[in-house]
Parts: structure tokens; sequence; C-alpha cells
């Protein structure tokens, strides 16, 4: 697969900015017909449509629309809508034009012309007929009973986008990066709007103005030089590291099928008998697991999911090489064992999973269309949304209904049943995802364990992914039940520790920072509260388990400025440096002209690795395009440092 050429990209970013706004245009229309803002339903309706609008509306409040006086904002339920339905529509070319588009009654994938065809017969549009197998084959990220996807857009509105997907030549549907810039072109004026304002940034901001595509050349830098690093270690022998001519020598030897490690930096030196041996620049990870299945990777802010996409790509043939597994078992191992992603924003983890979906069926020598393992993947930016005394009775009955006897006092009169220690840990929990929108992955449950959860911490846990589930009957139950689901599964993932952390950070300075974040970094990270990068940093370094590694796309500044001096200092004093490549400025290509001079970082966790490590540096910031950079890093000078 090719990445999008510079015509293409420029077409699908006019169509993703055009889109957005009829979306969310028509979102807003079909919301009023319904009064879902108003403070009672229109006269006329029926009882159906009455049933979707107090679904619709539970919907909204759980994801911050605020009621006031019986009428209710409906603003992010509008952006949610047009969300949802824009990207039902475009999956469903991305599946077709992939020969994945699955009739769901014979199982078989059909073709757009085929899906026309169908709708002929049974009276429906193609696009919605094709928007319906995609939901179908897709459960893990378009819910059934979704009030969301139940309300039909205006026809002009539906027209509209249709028109916009078909126009789309289907060279941008077989790119390798078109699902990653799609989500950089839905943001795109709502960042600029943002960026104009200089408005404080908090929940609402942060998403648009925080993502940036991640250049390819990036992913595959940071992971050839760990992942792939690792790999070579285990694959060359010592004849090989003593007798190779050149580092493409080496890395031609160590490549796995279908993985070029074009990126993999070697350097050669003396041993203490005199001997001349390549090695690894970046580290041979001899704390890592021996065994691929043990390998654990995460991405903490995975956005659309390139760095997990291209993980995949390495590891499974790694692992049908060591294991002896076919494509199939190799894809369906990966997922289940290795790949974890959280993100910020409900959308991006929903992009993500597809682009994982995507890249596992359409694996050369797999089987295609079939039931996947579930995805790793949480949204860390949800909130419980509901007060905290209602959170501790629900808490309560669900303990009951788990099983969880009644105490009773002498009078025969309930009590609580759950210990005050739990109480106070499930209490904490809900203070600390309140917080949820605008921390994100920043969110530590594990910090709270030594205070709150001691012995009980797997109960919290376990209690806690119980929450809402036992309360259903209402249209905010089910709601709230969906969300307490997605906190239970982010909060797992939060809690775990990671062989490789991996990541393009978010960049956000601290005067920028709202409130609530300015004060979380400050507090929590204060060598690293000058940029929400730097405190990213921090926390990956905290996700990774014994000798494990954090791989990063950094800022640059940080390396030099004089309010970084103390966490430079801590960094050099505690963790094992690896390699630092800087990127100058156009690290990335942006359609607006945004200069970024990037840095690309990995260390180990020093305390857990035991020894000092060899930094290598690579210096590339006189070369401006992506294409020389991606050249460069490959071929430049590597100095030990």
């Amino acid at each position: 697969m090719a990445s999008l050429s510079s015509e293409l990209r420029n077409r699908l970013d006019a169509a993703v900015r055009t889109a957005r706004q009829e979306a969310e245009k028509g979102a807003r229309k079909a919301l009023q017909t319904l009064a879902v803002d108003r403070h009672e339903p229109f006269g006329p309706m029926s009882v159906e449509e009455r049933g979707l609008r107090n679904r619709l509306r539970a919907r909204g409040r759980q994801l911050g629309d605020v009621q006031s006086q019986g009428t209710q904002r409906i603003d992010h339920l509008a952006h949610g809508i047009a969300y949802e339905h824009w990207h039902r529509m475009l999956f469903a070319r991305f599946l077709a034009e992939s020969d994945l588009l699955i009739e769901p009654d014979s199982g078989v994938a059909i073709t757009t012309d085929e899906c026309t065809e169908l709708a002929q017969e049974t009276g429906e549009d193609p696009h919605a007929l094709a928007a319906r197998f995609a939901q179908s084959a897709l459960p893990q990220i378009f819910r059934t009973g979704d009030p969301v996807l139940d309300l039909a857009l205006p026809p002009e509105t539906r027209q509209a986008l249709e028109r916009l997907i078909d126009e789309l030549p289907r060279a941008v549907f077989t790119a390798d990066d078109s699902l990653g810039w799609v989500y950089q072109f839905w943001q795109s004026r709502k960042k600029d709007e943002i960026n104009r304002s200089e408005v404080k940034i908090g929940a609402d901001e942060l998403p648009a103005v925080t993502q940036l595509f991640t250049e390819p050349y990036m992913v595959r830098f940071l992971l050839d030089n760990t992942l792939g690093a690792w790999w070579a270690s285990h694959r060359l022998s010592e004849v090989d590291l003593q007798e190779a001519d050149t580092e493409a020598a080496l890395r031609r030897k160590a490549a796995p099928p279908g993985v070029p490690l074009d990126f993999l930096r070697f350097v050669r030196s003396e041993d203490a008998a005199g001997q001349a041996r390549w090695c690894p620049a970046s580290s041979a990870f001899d704390a890592w697991p021996e065994h691929l299945g043990d390998l654990k990777i995460l991405d903490p802010c995975c956005g659309s999911g390139h760095f997990l996409v291209a993980a995949l790509s390495m590891l499974v043939p790694m692992r049908m090489a060591l294991e002896g597994l076919n494509a199939t078992e190799a894809v369906d191992a990966v997922l289940r064992d290795n790949l974890h992603g959280l993100e910020v924003d409900l959308r991006c983890v929903e992009l993500a999973a597809f682009a994982l979906a995507l890249a596992a069926w359409t694996y050369p020598g797999a089987e295609g269309y079939r039931p996947l393992p579930a995805l790793n993947l949480a949204c860390s930016g949800l909130a419980p949304n509901v007060a905290k005394e209602q959170w501790a009775a629900m808490s309560e009955r669900a303990a009951a209904a788990g099983g969880m006897p009644l105490k009773r006092d002498l009078f025969d009169v309930d009590d609580n049943l759950l210990s005050a220690q739990l109480r106070n840990s499930l209490e904490a929990l809900h203070d600390l995802f309140g917080e949820a929108p605008v921390l994100g992955s920043l969110i530590a449950p594990r910090a709270l364990e030594a205070t709150l959860y001691q012995r009980d911490f797997e109960s919290v846990r376990a209690l806690f992914s119980a929450v809402l589930e036992q309360e259903r009957t209402t249209d905010e139950q089910i709601e709230q039940a969906v969300t307490a689901q997605g906190m239970a599964r982010a909060a797992e993932l939060l809690t775990g520790r990671y062989t490789l952390v991996i990541t393009n950070v978010p960049y956000l300075a601290r005067g920028r920072q709202g409130k609530t974040l300015r004060s979380f970094c400050e507090r929590r990270y204060p060598a690293a509260k000058s940029d929400l990068a730097t405190v990213f940093l921090e926390r990956c370094l905290e996700l990774c388990g014994e000798g494990g590694t954090a791989s990063l796309v950094l800022p640059q500044n940080w390396l030099f400025l004089s309010s970084y001096r103390k966490l430079r200092e801590k960094l050099l004093k505690t963790e094992m440096w690896h390699l630092l490549a800087r990127l100058g400025p156009g690290a990335f290509e942006t359609i607006s002209g945004e200069v970024v001079k990037a840095t690309l970082l990995t260390l180990s966790r020093g305390d857990l690795a035991g020894k000092p490590g060899t930094m290598y540096g690579l210096d590339v910031s006189e070369y401006r395009t992506a294409g020389e950079k991606a050249a460069q890093l490959s071929q430049a000078e590597v100095k030990g440092v």
C-alpha cells in the first residue's frame, strides 16, 4: 500500500471538512425536529419518536450537554451524531474497496455495485444499506441500539454526504495513511477556531488542539529501533555481528518477512578483547521478555492507531517465525496479547479500532473478514457524569446484586454493605475520573493504591466494572452503564505495566492550559509542568513495567530551555537513555503550515534496568521535508553521547 499523494490528501481534506460542516448542520436540524433541545416534545410526535427523543437527551447529558429548566443544549450531541453518521458511511467505503463489506445473512463480501443492486431490490438507499452492513461488521465500534445512529439525518444532508463519499477516488481508500489524515482533517477547522480565540484549553478544546498526525517515518524509526532492535538481537548471530560489512547487510539479515527495518541503526565498536563488533545503536533491550506473547505495547495517546497498526505489521511475521503460527493465528494473537491503546477522544478510539480491524482482515495470508478478538482499546476521557452520592448508592446496589450479603444492625435496619475502605476507594475513583475528559491517560488509578486500595485493589476494580451494569431500566441508566463499562476498561489499561510505551505525545504549553489541567500537572509532575508533552514523557515512564521502555515523539525545546532544566537533570540521573534524534523545522507536514521541531527519544526505566545506558544521537535538523528526514534517519552518522 502507498501513502496519499499531495493531490489526494488535499481532496480528502476538502471532503472531510465539508462533511463535518454538513453533518453537524443536519444533526442539529434532526434534533430540533424531535424537540430534543426543548423542555417537552411536540404534540403530534409518535410514541416511537418520543422514545428516541428521551434516549437522545440521555445520551446528550452523558456527553456533557447541560440541562436547565427543561431545555437542553445539543452541541455535544450534534457533534457526536455528525461524526458517527459520516464515519459509518466512510468506513463502509473503506470496507467495500478492500472486499470486506459483508452481507450479514450470507456472510459474503459484496461490491459497491452488488450493494446497489441489493438496495434496489429492498427499496433502500445504497449508502444506507452499505452503512448498515458496515455497522453489523463492526460491533466494537457501532453498538447496537445506539440512539445516535437510530436518528435519521435530513435527506438533503444524507445526499450531500453521499456525494462527498462518491467523489473520492478509490486510491484514497487503499492508501495506508488515509485513516490517520481523516481525523486531522475532521478537527482542522475546529482547531483553527480555537487557536484564533486564544481561549484556555479545557475538555472541549483539548482533542482538536492537541491532534497532530504522526508522519510514517517517525513511526517506523521508533519501532525499528525498539521492537526491531530487540528482534535483531535475537536473530543475528555473533558471527553476523562481527563479520558484517555494513548496517544495510545487518538489516537485510535481521528483517522479518515483509518488514525491511529500514531505520534500524547499528554502531560498531571494539569489545574488551579488542574485537570489532556491531550492536543496535539503541539497545538490545535485554530486560524485555524472552517470549513475544509476554511483550505488551501501549500507545497512551493512540489517535487513529498509527503506531498500533505499524506494530501489528511487525509482530505478526515475528510470531509466525518464532511460534509456528499461521497468519490468521498470529494476527489474532497479536491483537489479543500485544497491542493496547488509550485515547482521550472516543472518536479516535473508534478510528483506531477500525484501522486495526482493517489491518487484521487485510493482512496477507490471513482469512480476511472474521470475528476478531476483543481489541485492547479504551477511551481514557470518559467521566461518570453522576453525583458522587448517586455513584456510591449504585455501587451498593451493584455489590448486593453481585452476591455480597447485606449487613443489618440490631434493629434489623440495612447497613452499608461496603467497607469504609472500599467505599472511600470508589469515591476516590469517582473524583479521579471526574476529570477524565481533560486528563485522559494522565489518570493514574495506581497512584491511589498505597493509600486507599491496599489489599482491596482487585475488589475495587471488579466492583467498579459492575457499578452501573445492574441498573438498565431507564434511558439515563443505559447510557451511564455504557460509560461505566468504558471507564472500567480504561481503568484496567491504566493500571497495567507495559514493555514498550510508544506514542506521539500531545503538545500544549502551560500558558494555554485550563485551570484543571494546569493544576494537575503542577501538582503531579512539577519538573515537567511547562508543557503537556513533557508531562506525558514522565507519565509514559510510569506506565513502563520492569525493564520497560518509552519511545516518543516530543517537541525539541525541552532539550535546551531553562524551564526544563530540572526535568533534564532528573531523567539523566534516573533513567537509561538509548537514542535521541533531532528533527528541525518541518518535522510534521501540516496542511495549515505549522512549523514543528520534533525529537525522537527512547528511554528505559533506569531504576529498574539497573545500569546506565549509552545514548546515541542523530541530528537531521537541517532537512525540512518528511522524505529528506526519512532518508537521513537511515543514513546519518550515529554518534555516542
